[in-house]
C-alpha cells in the first residue's frame, strides 16, 4: 500500500454564516483524502498549544491519519474566516496562520528518515516549507506542492524555489482562460516541475508533463454543500490514481496514467462538494474562547 504524508500547514476554517469551526489546511486535507481513498496517510507539522490546536490534532487523528511525529509549540492556532455563497466558499480573512506558519518544522536527520518511508510528500505555499524541499531530494520519495492561486506564488523567483524540487505542482486556475492556464503549466514544467496540474473549477482541469498535455471536464454538481477542499480533493484523487498505477520517483507517469488520474481527480472533487468543510468534524465556534484578531486577506 502506498503511503502519503502531508507536510506543513494546518488551520481552523471558521464559517461565520454557520457559526462552526472545521479542521483543515492544505497539507492536512490531502493526507485525509488520500487516507479516505485507501492509502496509508500521515500528517507532519506544528500544532498550537491552545484549544484549537487540540481540536485540530484530535480531528485529524480521528480520520485515521497519523500525527505521531507532529510538534506542539506555544502559540495560537491559525484561523481563516469564510462564508458560503450559493455553494461557493468565500474567504474573508485569516490571522496569519499562527505558530504553525511562524515557527514551521525544520527537517533534521531523524525526521528525514521518517519522511523517506513515504511514497509521496505533499506541501503548500501556506506551509513555509520551501527551504525544506531541497532536503527531500535523494530520499526516493515523490514531492507534490500546491502553488495556490495568488500572483505572488506565480512569480519566476518563487517558481524557481519550488519547481526544481517538485514531481507534481498544483495551480488553481479558475480565474484564467484555457490558453493562460496552459501557458502557466508549461512555465512550471520549464522551471523544473516534472508534472503540472491546473484545476479550473467548473471548466475542469489540465495536466502536462511538458511533452503531453491532457484535459478533463468537471462533473456537473447539483446543490453542493460547499466547495471547501475541492482542489485538495482533486489533487489527492489525481495523485492516488498515479501511485496505484506505478508512479514513483524512478518511474514517470505515462500519458495513459495521466488521463486516468485526471478522471480520478474529477471524481474526488465532485464527491467533495457534498462534504461540510474540508472533512466534517465541525463544532460550534462558541465552544472556544480567545478569538484571535482576523485581518483582511
Amino acid at each position: 500500500m502506498a503511503k502519503v504524508l502531508g507536510f506543513g500547514d494546518n488551520i481552523v476554517d471558521r464559517f461565520v454564516d454557520r457559526g462552526l469551526d472545521y479542521p483543515g489546511g492544505n497539507s492536512v486535507n490531502v493526507a485525509v483524502y488520500a487516507g479516505r481513498l485507501g492509502l496509508e496517510a500521515a500528517y507532519l507539522g506544528v500544532f498550537g498549544d491552545d484549544g484549537l490546536g487540540r481540536f485540530l490534532r484530535e480531528s485529524i487523528a480521528a480520520q485515521g491519519v497519523s500525527v505521531d511525529r507532529c510538534v506542539v509549540r506555544a502559540g495560537e492556532t491559525g484561523v481563516s474566516t469564510l462564508r458560503v455563497d450559493g455553494g461557493d466558499r468565500v474567504f474573508l480573512g485569516w490571522n496569519g496562520g499562527g505558530v504553525t506558519v511562524r515557527e514551521p518544522l525544520v527537517l533534521d536527520g531523524e525526521l528525514l528518515a521518517y519522511v523517506s518511508s513515504f511514497d509521496l510528500v505533499h506541501s503548500s505555499v501556506y506551509s513555509r516549507s520551501e527551504d525544506e524541499l531541497r532536503k527531500l531530494a535523494g530520499l526516493g520519495t515523490l514531492v507534490s506542492f500546491d502553488l495556490s492561486s495568488e500572483e505572488e506564488f506565480r512569480a519566476p523567483s518563487y517558481l524557481d524555489r519550488v519547481c526544481p524540487h517538485a514531481d507534481l505542482v498544483l495551480l488553481s486556475c479558475s480565474h484564467l482562460d484555457e490558453a493562460a492556464t496552459r501557458a502557466l503549466l508549461s512555465d512550471a514544467v520549464r522551471r523544473g516541475a516534472r508534472l503540472a496540474l491546473g484545476t479550473r473549477g467548473v471548466d475542469g482541469a489540465i495536466a502536462t508533463d511538458g511533452r503531453v498535455t491532457m484535459a478533463t471536464t468537471a462533473h456537473r454538481v447539483e446543490n453542493p454543500i460547499d466547495t471547501m477542499g475541492c482542489g485538495d480533493a482533486f489533487l489527492a484523487g489525481f495523485a492516488v490514481s498515479l501511485l496505484r498505477r506505478g508512479w514513483s520517483a524512478e518511474a514517470a507517469a505515462r500519458p495513459g496514467m495521466i488521463e486516468e488520474a485526471l478522471r480520478g481527480g474529477a471524481q474526488a472533487a465532485y464527491e467533495q462538494c457534498f462534504v461540510e468543510g474540508a472533512f466534517g468534524y465541525g463544532r460550534p465556534t462558541a465552544l472556544r474562547t480567545g478569538l484571535p484578531t482576523v485581518t483582511s486577506m
